[in-house]
């Protein structure tokens, strides 16, 4: 059986760990997790990162970091993973679902202009498959109506977004004013099974992300030597990962170019396999403002009853292909809060998208027989 994914191991993980648990700092913030920290300031220029224990906290850091006031709205994409909305209902606030874009299933920016109203606060867009949303008109929407943009980048490790206003090749995750990224065993890198970082790119936003970081005391500033004493000061909660898992985190961290240069290498072959196979469904979408790190290759088939016979077929055959989200906005939690907008892009991916296995230690071999065994369905 070809599993859909297999997280990868490089080596070290082990070592670091051994290493972590005999220097005797296991509860956080340690040396590894400022190592990484570090990392991730110096290669993408991140004016301040902190490791949390998945990508989940690190969207709840962010919604808390946006002082919402109960009845304000925040617009996310229907098409995400429940952790976007989450975040920000906890802190009260109304959550607005944007649809896709007809080639991506990342928000249509051409459409937030009608979804604000005076209540909006906050626009989330989420880089779907590691993929760039159009933040050049993004953030001229929230510039324009003075909203904060947090950037769900979980998928989008490693990925870039050519701006035409900025004339820069941006980091995605550096571009909104919080990001958040994820390191499940799912993604490009992981922090051995969970494990997330929030991205500050404010600075008005960094004295209180740490004391959030901190479960809402100030004991960053008492280690640093900036205050004498340290006591409760804020809302927090204990969003700090183990050391163990930043040292995992590490490894990975050190061995990441290779990381993607393989996946990139089984994302390619997949692309020019399939591309040869006949029109019955669409292959993925990079427009050219954005990059491709490779986190997801996925197909879009005509409908819900191909797809499922589709994936039926694959796994007959020893392989692990899997849909992915629901619309969150029918979803049973929800449905009765949505304002009854129609989202057909959001439905469509939600019905029609299928996600074929890619992780590193997938073979090239293995892509081909996967992408035979396509043919053979489709022929």
């Amino acid at each position: 059986m070809i599993n859909f994914n297999q997280p990868h191991l490089t080596g070290k993980e082990a070592h670091y760990m051994y290493e972590a648990v005999y220097e005797g700092k296991l509860s956080g913030n340690g040396k590894f997790t400022k190592r990484c920290q570090a990392w991730f300031e110096q290669r993408y220029g991140f004016a301040k990162t902190l490791l949390t224990t998945s990508g989940s906290d690190a969207l709840e850091m962010c919604a808390m970091l946006c002082n919402l006031k109960p009845g304000d709205e925040v617009i996310i994409p229907s098409y995400t993973f429940v952790s976007t909305a989450l975040a920000f209902l906890r802190e009260g606030a109304k959550v607005v679902f944007a649809d896709s874009m007809k080639r991506n299933p990342n928000l249509d920016a051409q459409t937030l202009e009608a979804l604000i109203t005076p209540r909006t606060r906050v626009i989330v867009p989420v880089h779907y498959a590691g993929v760039a949303c159009e933040m050049d008109a993004i953030m001229a929407v929230a510039s324009k109506h003075n909203l904060l943009v947090v950037e769900d980048a979980a998928q989008a490790i490693d990925s870039y977004y050519t701006s035409n206003i900025q004339h820069k090749i941006l980091p995605l995750g550096g571009i909104g004013h919080l990001a958040a990224f994820s390191f499940h065993e799912t993604k490009n890198i992981t922090a051995g099974g969970e494990g997330g970082l929030l991205v500050v790119n404010d600075e008005r936003f960094i004295r209180r992300a740490e004391i959030i970081w901190e479960k809402g005391t100030n004991r960053a500033e008492f280690f640093r030597g900036e205050v004498n004493k340290y006591g409760w000061v804020d809302m927090g909660s204990s969003f700090l990962p183990a050391e163990i898992n930043a040292a995992f985190l590490w490894a990975q961290l050190e061995n990441l170019d290779d990381i993607q240069a393989k996946r990139k290498q089984l994302w390619n072959r997949y692309y020019d396999n399939l591309s040869k196979v006949h029109a019955s469904f669409s292959l993925p979408d990079i427009p050219d403002y954005a990059t491709n790190n490779a986190h997801m290759f996925y197909l879009v088939l005509p409908d819900l009853e191909k797809r499922t016979a589709f994936i039926k077929y694959l796994k007959e055959h020893g392989i692990g292909a899997v849909f992915h989200y629901l619309s969150l906005h029918s979803s049973e939690y929800y449905r009765a809060r949505h304002d009854g907008r129609q989202l057909p892009e959001c439905d469509r991916y939600a019905d029609c998208l299928v996600r074929l296995p890619l992780f590193y230690d997938l073979t090239i071999e293995q892509v081909d027989f996967i992408c035979d065994t396509i043919r053979d369905f489709f022929a």
